[in-house]
């Protein structure tokens, strides 16, 4: 296992890890669904999914990664865990750091047990040791730390984060990026940095200093309310010049290749039948 290391979000892929989808048992209806999940429920799409399909999908996105000499590391079932395929949320590597996140969910904590499997990833220097922050909010931007406050990113996880930052002696600034709605899931599926200077942009869900941040970092190509509902902003990009999107992502596949990149498209449609897509489902442990 090569040790972790990622300095963007877009660097040619080298090793990543992965976990296949499960049974979704999950209460999504009724006086007991969770209030994180109701308010989440407002502005995402939330439908079972069949496992079988899912994981064939999956399948189909471990061949297109492995036929460009990505390692892909199968995490171990997790059972009773609904979104077990999802291990973006697990933890992010930040530079040579590996980061294990504070999850918001207890109904997922068993899923951060494999972690302690993979040799040189946990580190005692890079854990976090106050609120909660998930790997599908944090993302990598030059010598900046990008950090959603979704429903599952909370102050007190970014305070954190900044805080083991300087303690490990890493100069990156740690900038929250602001919602102007709640139930939002995690910031990759609004946006999305998918090469040098360009993102994918869901500007609805966002407030006017946000978007002027935005805009003065990124070209940006703006997703559309009906593209964000699909999960279309959580693209992966694998190098680069190249991305990875779910088919059926027609007009963002159009803009990116106008802007030179290159395009791969995988059906993902039983897998986004949860809110997450390919980023989600990807847990990236080294890029070049």
């Amino acid at each position: 296992m090569p040790s972790t290391s990622a300095s963007s979000e877009y660097g040619t892929l080298l090793a990543v890890a992965m976990r296949y989808a499960q049974e979704f048992d999950r209460e999504l209806d009724g006086p007991d669904v969770h209030p994180v999940l109701a308010r989440q429920k407002a502005t995402s799409r939330w439908e079972p999914h069949d496992p079988a399909t899912a994981r064939a999908q999956q399948d189909a996105l471990i061949k297109i990664l492995t036929d460009r000499g990505v390692t892909v590391i199968l995490l171990g079932a997790v059972p009773g865990c609904s979104t077990q395929h999802y291990p973006r949320d697990l933890g992010f590597v930040i530079d040579e750091l590996f980061f294990t996140a504070r999850l918001n969910s207890d109904h997922r904590l068993p899923e951060l047990d494999a972690l302690a499997h993979l040799p040189g990833v946990l580190t005692p220097d890079s854990r976090l040791d106050a609120g909660t922050i998930e790997g599908g909010d944090v993302m990598l931007h030059i010598d900046t730390v990008l950090v959603g406050l979704s429903e599952e990113t909370s102050p007190e996880g970014v305070a954190a984060l900044r805080r083991a930052l300087e303690r490990t002696g890493v100069e990156r600034d740690v900038v929250p990026v602001a919602f102007n709605t709640d139930g939002i899931v995690h910031l990759d599926d609004h946006f999305n940095i998918i090469a040098p200077n360009l993102a994918l942009v869901h500007r609805s869900v966002f407030p006017k200093t946000q978007l002027s941040y935005f805009e003065q970092h990124f070209d940006m190509i703006e997703v559309t309310d009906d593209e964000a509902l699909a999960v279309q902003t959580n693209v992966l990009a694998i190098a680069p010049d190249t991305v990875v999107v779910a088919a059926g992502s027609t007009r963002l596949a159009m803009q990116l290749r106008r802007r030179g990149i290159a395009v791969i498209e995988v059906d993902y449609s039983e897998v986004t039948r949860l809110p997450g897509s390919l980023r989600c489902s990807t847990l990236p442990l080294r890029r070049a």
